[in-house]
């Protein structure tokens, strides 16, 4: 029979107060963690959908592609438009990075509000002091559409979803209408932002962490 581990003792204020230290410098690590993540994946975004360009520029330079026939849809090498396709495709890899690096920082800055919950309550009873900071363990949000790096997704979706409309009708090679191909760009930013709703709003179940002070669970 597993022997129960001993109850913990009651806590002093000085080790609330180390609480206190740890999660600010806590939550400073994990903003800058997140800023850092965005960053990354908004240059190699801005990598991958810049290569059709420099491709172009090269080929042209080299005198392989006519200059002329990058003025019109119908004389528009196909390798090209399959150039830009390709790289539309690839772009999705950074945007699921994205949306995986937000949901990652979201859950951590919820555990340390979480964590917050061990101490607030203590400090404010003995030292007359409350955090600046939440103490709601279902904030912040995930799925902030509104908020800088929900923009920062949302435009790498309009981004993708341009490449990858324009390499392929350019590679059926049919000449574009704007209402059509404006139309087929939004649809396939729709399925983008389908992505990122799903993946910010579906939670999967987990074993929760060890509570020996039986602090109530209000994780979403």
């Amino acid at each position: 029979m597993r022997k129960s581990s001993p109850s913990p003792g009651p806590l002093e204020a000085t080790h609330f107060l180390q609480l206190a230290a740890v999660d600010f410098s806590g939550i400073y690590q994990v903003h800058l963690a997140a800023k850092e993540e965005r960053l990354k994946m908004t240059r190699l975004a801005m990598s991958l959908l810049s290569v059709p360009f420099l491709a172009t520029i090269a080929l042209t330079s080299a005198k392989v592609v006519n200059p002329q026939d990058l003025t019109t849809w119908q004389t528009v090498p196909a390798y090209l438009f399959a150039l830009v396709a390709a790289f539309g495709l690839l772009g999705v890899l950074p945007f699921l990075r994205l949306i995986e690096a937000v949901n990652a920082h979201g859950r951590t800055a919820r555990a340390i509000n979480n964590f917050r919950l061990l101490y607030t309550a203590q400090l404010k009873d003995e030292l007359d002091w409350t955090p600046n900071l939440p103490v709601d363990p279902r904030f912040p949000e995930t799925y902030a559409p509104l908020t800088w790096p929900g923009i920062n997704v949302m435009m790498m979706a309009l981004v993708n979803s341009a490449y990858l409309t324009v390499g392929i009708t350019g590679l059926s090679r049919t000449y574009p209408n704007l209402l059509l191909l404006l139309t087929s760009i939004l649809l396939v930013a729709l399925v983008h932002y389908s992505i990122y709703y799903v993946r910010c709003n579906v939670t999967r179940r987990r074993r929760l962490p060890h509570n020996p002070y039986k602090f109530p669970n209000m994780e979403t």
